[in-house]
This record gives structure tokens, C-alpha cells and sequence, in this order.
């Protein structure tokens, strides 16, 4: 049995990447609503409370906005908490500063790629999953 590409998507953040999927519920802010040290999920009013990005293959509906999030992002790859990838239903340009910030500071990256989610209906929370830097999301 071979590699399964599940959707493809736009490049915003160039990279390769492995993990298990996390699909988040609701969209997030960053900045106070995970928190950078751990890559938990600390907003107590989202559906996801408690649950850890780090390592993952994230997929957002969406971001909630704060301009702070760039920080926080930064801080998460600054740390080793930040998920493996980042798949958005919408591209934010925000949460891909912090990660453009990253990469010229000489910390790790994270790819990002906007998909369409739907996609994802039918892959249970924590199949693995493959990024390709061409935008490509694998089940192997």
C-alpha cells in the first residue's frame, strides 16, 4: 500500500514535516490562548483546552487576531513547541511572520499550507502525516 496524498494546498511556509494530526475545533489567537513554553492550549473557553500543538500536524479553521501571535509563534519554534506544520483553511499573514522572524533568527521553521479542510473529514486525530514542501498532505 503507498503513500495517499490527501489534499494539496498553497505554500505559504516552504518545508518538509511529519506528525500527527490535530484538528482544532475552533479557531485560536496565539497570544493568550497557547501558551509557548508548553504548546498547550491554555484559552479555558476553547473547545481544545489542555490539549498540546507541539509536534503536530496542526489544522486550523482560522486564526483569531491578535498582531501578537507572530510573537508567540516565534516563541514556540524558539522553544521546540511549535507544531511540525500548519495546515489553515485561511491564510494568515500574522501567524506566517513569526515563522518568517524564525527562520532569519536561526531558529527552526514550520511549514504552513492553506487547504481546504474538508479534506481532512474522513483522517481520525492522530494519523500521521507527511508535509511536502510542494504542498502536498500525506497519509504514508
Amino acid at each position: 500500500r503507498g503513500d495517499l496524498v490527501l489534499v494539496e494546498g498553497r505554500v505559504l511556509i516552504p518545508g518538509n514535516a511529519e506528525g500527527r494530526l490535530l484538528r482544532l475545533q475552533a479557531p485560536i489567537s496565539l497570544w493568550g490562548g497557547i501558551d509557548p513554553v508548553s504548546g498547550a492550549v491554555i484559552d479555558p473557553r476553547h473547545p481544545d483546552y489542555g490539549v498540546s500543538i507541539s509536534g503536530a500536524v496542526l489544522a486550523m479553521p482560522g486564526a483569531v487576531g491578535s498582531s501578537s501571535s507572530s510573537a508567540v509563534m516565534l516563541e514556540l519554534l524558539r522553544e521546540g513547541t511549535a507544531p511540525a506544520a500548519i495546515l489553515m483553511a485561511r491564510a494568515d499573514a500574522i501567524l506566517a511572520i513569526g515563522i518568517f522572524v524564525s527562520v532569519e533568527l536561526g531558529y527552526p521553521t514550520c511549514p504552513v499550507l492553506e487547504v481546504e479542510l474538508s479534506a481532512l473529514d474522513g483522517t481520525p486525530q492522530g494519523t500521521l502525516l507527511r508535509v511536502t514542501s510542494e504542498g502536498r498532505v500525506i497519509r504514508p
